[in-house]
């Protein structure tokens, strides 16, 4: 201390074990975020997301028709057998048959399934 100042007089000790909490620090002020509102548009159809393909089944000389009813049975999904044996006259008089019509990925599934028992099977688009 410099010569000549005075000393400040001591804190009593009540005043020396009391402690003066900092003042409360207030967060930014937040905006809160803008909403817009979301454009409405038209739910999109199945067909316009997964378009539509037909499997065709093509009718050959090689496999019995009995065959081709079960290969179609444990090929499509829910197909009874009165409907396999639509399918497979059909082909068989006309020279291919719709077995299914359904999205791609699915035709492409059936198509590989129906090779797979030797028989002649296609995909275009419905």
């Amino acid at each position: 201390m410099p010569a000549g100042a005075a000393t400040p007089p001591a804190a009593s000790p009540s005043v020396q074990a009391r402690s003066v909490p900092p003042p409360a620090v207030q967060p930014p002020a937040v905006e809160p975020p803008s909403v817009e509102p979301i454009e409405q548009t038209r739910p999109r159809e199945l067909t316009e997301t997964l378009p539509p393909y037909r499997v065709q089944l093509h009718n050959d000389d090689h496999n019995a028709m009995d065959h081709v009813v079960e290969a179609l049975l444990k090929t499509i999904p829910h197909m009874t057998s009165e409907r396999a044996a639509e399918i497979m006259l059909h082909a068989h008089n006309h020279g291919q048959a719709t077995v299914i019509t359904c999205p791609l990925e699915l035709a492409e599934l059936y198509r590989e399934r129906l090779e797979a028992y030797g028989l002649t099977a296609t995909i275009e688009r419905a």
